[in-house]
């Protein structure tokens, strides 16, 4: 059906028996599109509150909520004879591993075909405007997929993010094969598979506030305190921890260091209900970060340092002249082409041939095609060394 079409049905399934049926009905499908709707702006710990799915004939809505874990799904996600395409797969990828053990196989990304394509508009709104005249509404972007029952606006706005996917998918793949392009793609699209959350540990989340790095040692101090309250408030109340106390107002917490209910109270954005409700839990941090030894105060962990190389500027600036050639000449965004961080590492390195770029696992095979032998020779006259690592207590950080 083309997308200007009438839109099709989509079938909302919400036990095991409806959802068991129609996985084994779309079985030996060789492409499927799919979809996640999570609630991190309302909920505290994400899931999959929702899975959108179309084939090249179906589409369905499946609620995973009141339904045991879909298997029959993810026996077609880690099938490698079945491609699954997303638009910007990265948190879906994350969600479906975190929830349920799913390493999705052969992925296609909408959003990073368009890129590679060179289209500067590529949110899925904009890119199915483009191709196919089709506007969605954007109206239910921030709503509450956690809440139920689920109003027939969302589920319709729900099932726009893949009626219309494979197609596009279908639109810019020929038009990777008619630039040259598709070998980029599927080397990207590999280095998808596997995708997850990364370990992180809840006691350094501090560290990762946006201004953090401005306070003193004595300020972090108070800041994981009123964080670590913070955070494990709004666990409790399975809620975003922005919807608690924002961290612009941990900033100020820390920075002013108040010592009784009015003065937490001056602090602009402090919720007047959590000061009803918790302000001898908040002030008691305060205290807790107050009373930390000078000797166990907290500190970022040091950066990476390297032996002081007075070329390295000089070196940066001739690769990034050697990317932006590349991009204007491809029409890419430079960014795409490479960063600065594998533009540096490149830097580092001072390859003699096109091969040394293999030492750089960031690097892709096409960035190195494009650019490799471009790059070798506008780092030509320069020495190549080995990364030297340097002593924790080193005053020289690369520039």
């Amino acid at each position: 059906m083309s997308p200007k079409s009438a839109a099709p049905a989509v079938k909302y399934l919400d036990s095991n028996d409806a959802v068991g049926k129609f996985l084994e009905g779309i079985r030996g499908t060789p492409v499927l599109a799919l979809d996640t709707e999570g609630a991190s702006f309302h909920r505290f710990i994400d899931r999959v509150y929702l899975l959108q799915l179309s084939t090249r004939d179906v589409h369905a809505i499946i609620d995973p909520l009141p339904i045991a874990s879909p298997t029959g799904l993810g026996a077609l996600l880690e099938d490698p004879g079945v491609e699954v395409v997303f638009h910007d797969a990265d948190y879906d990828l994350r969600l479906l591993h975190q929830d349920y053990g799913w390493h999705v196989r052969r992925i296609f990304d909408t959003r990073i075909a368009a890129q590679l394509l060179g289209v500067k508009a590529f949110g899925l709104a904009a890119l199915l405007e483009q191709h196919f005249g089709v506007k969605l509404d954007k109206k239910h972007q921030r709503a509450d997929w956690s809440m139920r029952p689920l109003p027939q606006g969302m589920l319709d706005y729900a099932a726009q993010d893949t009626m219309h996917l494979l197609q596009l998918r279908d639109a810019l793949k020929d038009q990777l094969e008619r630039k040259g392009r598709w070998a980029w793609a599927h080397e990207e699209f590999e280095r998808l598979e596997g995708t997850r959350w990364a370990p992180e540990d809840p006691g350094q989340a501090f560290l990762r506030l946006k201004g953090a790095r401005d306070l003193t040692r004595r300020e972090l101090a108070v800041l994981r305190e009123v964080t670590q309250w913070r955070d494990a408030t709004a666990h409790a109340l399975d809620r975003s921890t922005f919807r608690v106390v924002a961290n612009e107002v941990l900033l100020e917490i820390a920075r002013s260091q108040p010592t009784s209910a009015e003065a937490l109270g001056t602090i602009k954005g402090m919720p007047r209900g959590m000061i009803e409700r918790a302000a001898g839990d908040v002030l008691a941090a305060v205290a807790r970060g107050l009373a930390v030894p000078d000797a166990q105060l907290p500190r970022f962990p040091k950066s990476a340092r390297w032996e002081k190389d007075p070329e390295f500027d000089d070196k940066v600036g001739r690769l990034k002249a050697v990317r932006d050639a590349a991009a204007a000449r491809l029409e890419l965004d430079p960014g795409v082409l490479g960063s600065r961080e594998r533009l540096e590492s490149v830097a580092r390195l001072v390859p003699q041939s096109v091969d040394d770029l293999e030492a750089i696992p960031e690097l892709r095979r096409w960035q190195v095609a494009e650019m490799g032998e471009a790059f070798v020779k506008a780092l030509r006259g320069f020495k190549a060394k080995a990364a030297k690592a340097l002593p924790a207590d080193s005053p020289y950080l690369e520039p």
